[in-house]
């Protein structure tokens, strides 16, 4: 399976299952991408999560519920070496970015009085 396909999987899975994603603000959206993608990628890599402040603590809520659901969907995550896993993290970023902020048709995102 090509990291394409493996990135447009998990995609669809927090496109069906992770509320987090919608909110109103591209500011918003992309920190959250961030936060919650970043801790995610630091649980899968068995990294030490940093939990310094209430928002770091907030997105890893989040990155551990999402980092459960891929272990247990995922099982090509297991094979993965840290470094393949630090890519496909990246890509995964990078198509949730432009999914739900630079690509989106969403005109709320930009409003600057909202």
């Amino acid at each position: 399976m090509s990291q394409d396909e493996k990135v447009e999987l998990m995609v669809d899975y927090i496109m069906k299952h992770c509320l987090w994603q919608f909110h109103s603000r591209s500011w918003d959206r992309e920190k959250q991408n961030a936060g919650v993608l970043g801790k995610t990628r630091e649980l899968l890599c068995d990294e030490d999560v940093t939990l310094e402040t209430p928002a770091d603590r907030c997105y890893w809520v989040d990155a551990m519920v999402l980092a459960d659901a891929y272990r247990a969907r995922f099982a090509w995550l297991q094979s993965m070496t840290v470094e393949a896993k630090k890519l496909l993290m990246d890509a995964l970023h990078q198509r949730l970015d432009y999914l739900t902020i630079t690509g989106s048709l969403n005109a709320e995102l930009t409003d600057k009085r909202y």
